[in-house]
């Protein structure tokens, strides 16, 4: 491979990668604001699944206009880097970076992104370590917007990557109970996480044994995503006067919702992502969270796989199991 030449994967057919050479990218095709990044980890995220079996999506990091296939490198969004080049006045060559992909195109040993999608490690975590804060701080951002946290009782449903910070952040924040809820067993992470009770079941079912209100909860987030029937679940679960925050990834666009069951309950519902504006400052936020609570990096990144076995690793985020929470890929 010459030195203008770099690795990076396609997505071919769906999860089916090919490894293929192309042009590596040059300090002089940085645009002011933009970063040049060699690639140390990546985390496949929940948003990256449907992509990888072949289903258009409608979110993720902003893919140029127009575009109506996936980049070369795609789908990845969560970095970890070290900046080779740059335009970004806060960020030097050397910097290690996390943050976002701001192609999704982070299965390439280079990436251009836009300097505020990214946030220049202060302290000396290792790669394999610090990609943790990406979710962490898309998770801190949402938060922050849920009101009424102290003394309520929560509830989680999914206690997958995302799901798990959710509870330790909510039970930081002050929450009085958390409960987990999830399709398959997390008992194991329950007390690192923070949850007081984790429920082994779906979420349909938990939410249809609630018949008696003080059984009932003040705040559910919705992290599971992909799939219709959560939303519903979250409002049966909810007590009068209670918020849903939902954060899961949406892969229908218009959404069947029981309105009446939600204005009888004068319910709130937010919902969102971690749009460019808070980008930088939220994983600033992570960075810090995460040196009060190193506790919980040993059980979160559970699979670690080389760039190499790319297929092998996202057919393990892909499916469901109680060994499995984040997985990283590194070079």
């Amino acid at each position: 491979m010459s030195n203008d030449e770099m690795w990076s994967y396609a997505l071919k057919h769906p999860f089916k990668f090919e490894r293929i050479q192309i042009k590596k990218p040059q300090p002089s095709d940085l645009a002011e604001g933009e970063v040049l990044v060699r690639v140390l980890v990546g985390g496949i995220c929940g948003s990256d699944i449907p992509p990888l079996k072949g289903q258009v999506t409608s979110y993720g990091s902003r893919l140029p206009e127009g575009r109506k296939n996936l980049p070369i490198g795609a789908p990845l969004h969560e970095i970890v880097g070290e900046v080779v080049a740059s335009r970004d006045s806060s960020l030097n060559e050397g910097d290690r970076i996390v943050g976002w992909a701001t192609s999704s195109n982070a299965l390439s040993e280079y990436v251009i992104v836009y300097g505020g999608d990214v946030h220049g490690l202060q302290t000396d975590l290792e790669p394999s370590t610090a990609i943790i804060l990406q979710p962490l701080a898309c998770v801190l951002h949402a938060v922050s917007r849920i009101a009424g946290v102290e003394g309520s009782t929560v509830a989680v449903i999914g206690q997958g990557s995302i799901g798990v910070l959710f509870s330790h952040v909510l039970k930081q924040k002050g929450a009085a109970r958390v409960i987990g809820v999830d399709r398959v067993d997390r008992s194991a992470v329950a007390d690192v996480f923070g949850v007081d009770e984790m429920v082994w079941s779906s979420s349909d079912s938990w939410a249809a044994g609630l018949t008696d209100l003080a059984d009932q909860v003040d705040i559910v987030v919705e992290a599971a995503g992909h799939q219709v029937s959560t939303l519903t679940d979250a409002i049966t679960a909810l007590r009068n006067w209670g918020q849903i925050y939902y954060f899961g990834m949406p892969d229908d666009p218009v959404y069947p919702f029981p309105m009446a069951a939600f204005l009888r309950k004068n319910a709130t519902l937010k919902s969102g992502y971690s749009p460019l504006e808070v980008r930088r400052a939220s994983l600033e936020r992570a960075e810090e969270y995460f040196s009060q609570h190193p506790d919980i990096a040993k059980p979160y990144v559970t699979h670690a796989f080389n760039f190499s076995d790319v297929e092998e690793a996202f057919s393990v985020a892909a499916t469901q199991s109680a060994s499995r929470l984040k997985v990283t890929l590194e070079i």
